[in-house]
């Protein structure tokens, strides 16, 4: 896209650099600023920030090498991984790495937000060996499950099958049940 190839090294800082420029445009006060970029990546000489948000506005990361997890942890609002691309193993790994690094950097893990994009098909009968293939009952443990483990706040569910009836079955039978799960299992969250 014209824009210059850079090694491994040069991608983890141009991308720390660009989340502090993005911050900087982002989090303006009732006072106008002026944003600047040190450079070497993004180097801006100063531009009046805009006007102010409505809302705090997140920067999230979807990346899953060590040294971006470790970026993540100590300056991301979010991290947006994939399973299928990656296993929920690596997922579960990833996030505990964030973890470790929001800790190391005085941070509250809970402060990194994580959604996770998913793809399945919810089927009638027997439950599939894929996870997210199978009875809505195996989609309610499968996702309350990574919630839990993970850490997920939120998931993205890509069907596998476009067929209206799946994303209405997600919302009337899935997400209910997920909910009401993941209430009965946190402290003070459920009545049993």
């Amino acid at each position: 896209m014209g824009g210059p190839r850079r090694t491994l090294d040069e991608r983890l800082a141009a991308l720390e650099e660009a989340i502090d420029v993005i911050r900087s445009a982002l989090d303006v006060g009732p006072e106008k600023r002026v944003v600047r970029g040190a450079g070497p990546h993004y180097p801006i000489p100063g531009y009046p920030a805009g006007p102010p948000p409505a809302h705090r506005v997140g920067i999230w990361v979807g990346a899953m090498l060590p040294q971006t997890l470790e970026l993540i942890g100590r300056r991301a609002d979010g991290w947006v991984p994939s399973v299928g691309r990656n296993t929920i193993g690596d997922v579960r790994a990833a996030s505990r790495a964030i973890d470790v690094a929001a800790l190391v950097a005085g941070r509250d893990p809970s402060d990194v937000r994580r959604i996770l994009n998913v793809s399945g098909q919810i089927t009638d009968g027997a439950r599939g060996a894929d996870p997210l293939v199978g009875p809505v009952d195996q989609w309610v443990e499968t996702l309350a499950e990574w919630a839990l483990d993970v850490g997920v706040d939120a998931f993205i569910v890509w069907p596998q099958d476009t067929d209206l009836r799946h994303v209405e079955r997600l919302a009337a039978e899935v997400v209910p049940a997920v909910r009401e799960l993941l209430a009965a299992s946190t402290p003070g969250g459920g009545s049993g």
